[in-house]
């Protein structure tokens, strides 16, 4: 059976058509605009239906279209601003899916809709204005409107911001909460954000179709001893039965031998191919988990319960997973796609302050990337929200990989700063959090920027600034040969080349290949303590 429709309803000039593509495009949905189909079944403009038919022959062909979508067929559907008058219309379009209605202040719609050219319905009568029949409009339709289960005010929001609440609403998520879809070839999942999930855990992961059972938690002793009770608990209520596996915490354990460790303990637990595993924790919880579930019994469901900050923006989206080896870090993993990832931002409560700012790099990277909006908010004041930082930075790394799902181009800008970084981390014995080293490693990957005459001078000292004022690290001390012997193993180098990620400017980054060692030490130079 297909998913449910989303219909956005209500008055012209609320952005259905404009919302609705936009959650279409981020859903991997077909947009369907019931006025535009109406008119190519007619064979002419909704305005030429009104003048030479009248408007009873567009309402039956509005109704008989409105028909068309009692049943769900997991499409975004815009309707025009009468479709929803009629109870007949709102019972067909109510049993394919769900209705959303979008509203507006009067004033707003008159300024949107201007004198409002090809809207039969806006003509004013004599001496009235379009505004004042735009109220006349909005009075008579008020209790058709009251009537549809949910309501949206775009007055004061852009479509973007209106297409995350119609998102949200769509998964039953409260205001202020954000679903983002992630759609990829063979895999499509959601990233839901919201403060309280945890606690809605086992029925969030129910409805992704995971049947009740036997599931597998990863997590480590720290991360257990504060939010390990509430999830098994909200698995108990949802019908699972939860085993923890707890590994040691740090980098440093990120290891095939604890890897192996784990193999050993799911088989002594007899954990079968369609018994989940949940990983609870932070980056490297999630590497671990991930790995193990890809591996064993050739793959098994997996769920990303993210703790840490980094790992909500970073670690647990895209389906990468990997552990290190002496010589590197991440040198041995698969591509794991979740079948969800929750998102709780009170787990960031019992965070320690360090870990928590060590994420913010990884917040001011996506800012760099791909949202110079989310960087001046970091810059300037701070996002509205922790829920919505969480999820605009994490909507750079959706656009990023589903056009490159396997990392084969594009998605290596997501490592800027880290060809830098894995080294710092590397020659640190892994005590330099991920987040500091790639703090330190984008300060370098921008002057690296400067000297090969990529982007405006001043950047590398932008992002100094920045942060500086996050309290993040933006050098440090260390071997520049052992830097750039380290560098010699990343994973992300071409052949014998070593690859950059380079800023040109805040909301743009590009790959560079086959830099000059002299460049890259004295990008190096720029962050040595």
């Amino acid at each position: 059976m297909s998913e449910p429709n989303i219909i956005l309803a209500g008055f012209m000039g609320t952005g259905k058509t404009v919302v609705g593509k936009i959650v279409a495009e981020r859903l991997g949905r077909p947009f369907v605009d019931l006025d535009d189909q109406i008119a190519a079944q007619a064979g002419k403009s909704i305005p030429a239906i009104f003048a030479e038919d009248g408007e009873a022959v567009f309402r039956a062909l509005e109704s008989a279209a409105c028909e068309e979508l009692r049943a769900p067929r997991a499409l975004v559907v815009a309707v025009g601003g009468g479709a929803v008058l009629s109870p007949h219309n709102r019972a067909a379009l109510s049993a394919g899916g769900m209705v959303i209605c979008l509203e507006a202040a009067p004033e707003a719609l008159a300024h949107r809709l201007g004198e409002a050219p090809g809207r039969p319905m806006l003509a004013p009568a004599a001496g009235e204005t379009v505004a004042q029949r735009i109220e006349a409009l909005l009075a008579e339709r008020a209790s058709a409107y009251a009537i549809l289960p949910y309501h949206l005010d775009t007055t004061l929001l852009a479509p973007d911001r209106v297409a995350d609440r119609v998102l949200a609403i769509s998964a039953g998520l409260p205001e202020g909460a954000f679903r983002i879809p992630v759609t990829l070839p063979g895999a499509a999942y959601d990233v839901l954000v919201a403060e309280g999930l945890l606690a809605d855990a086992g029925d969030r992961i129910k409805r992704t179709g995971l049947a009740p059972g036997r599931c597998t938690v990863i997590t480590n002793p720290s991360v257990a001893s504060h939010h390990g009770e509430t999830l098994t608990a909200a698995l108990a209520r949802a019908g699972f039965s939860p085993f923890v596996l707890e590994i040691p915490d740090g980098e440093a354990h990120k290891t095939l031998a604890v890897v192996s460790d784990l193999y050993h303990r799911l088989a002594a637990a007899r954990a079968s191919r369609n018994e989940p595993i949940i990983a609870l924790g932070g980056g490297v919880v999630g590497d671990l988990a991930g790995f193990v579930a890809a591996t064993w019994l050739r793959g098994v469901p997996f769920v990303q319960i993210p703790s840490s900050l980094l790992a909500m923006v970073d670690a647990s989206v895209g389906g990468k997973t990997a552990v290190d080896l002496p010589e590197g870090k991440n040198l041995v993993g698969a591509f794991k796609q979740p079948e969800l990832v929750l998102i709780d931002p009170n787990m960031l409560g019992t965070l320690p302050p360090a870990e928590f700012r060590a994420g913010l790099a990884e917040v001011v990277k996506a800012g760099v990337i791909g949202d110079r909006v989310l960087f001046e908010r970091l810059a300037g004041d701070g996002p509205g929200s922790l829920a919505e930082m969480i999820a605009d930075a994490i909507k750079v790394k959706v656009a990023v990989i589903q056009r490159d799902p396997h990392e084969m181009g594009e998605r290596a800008v997501l490592n800027l700063g880290h060809t830098f970084g894995h080294s710092l981390e590397l020659l640190s014995d892994y005590t330099m959090r991920h987040g500091e080293a790639v703090s330190i490693g984008m300060v370098a990957a921008a002057a690296l920027s400067e000297q090969l005459q990529l982007c405006p001078k001043g950047m590398a000292e932008l992002l100094r600034d920045v942060l500086g004022r996050l309290g993040l690290p933006v050098s440090a001390a260390f071997d520049p040969d052992a830097a750039l012997h380290a560098m010699g193993t990343d994973k992300k180098r071409l052949g014998t080349r070593l690859r950059f990620v380079v800023i040109e400017e805040i909301g743009r980054v590009s790959l560079v290949d086959g830099v000059p060692e002299d460049a890259v030490r004295d990008a190096l130079a720029a962050v040595r303590a």
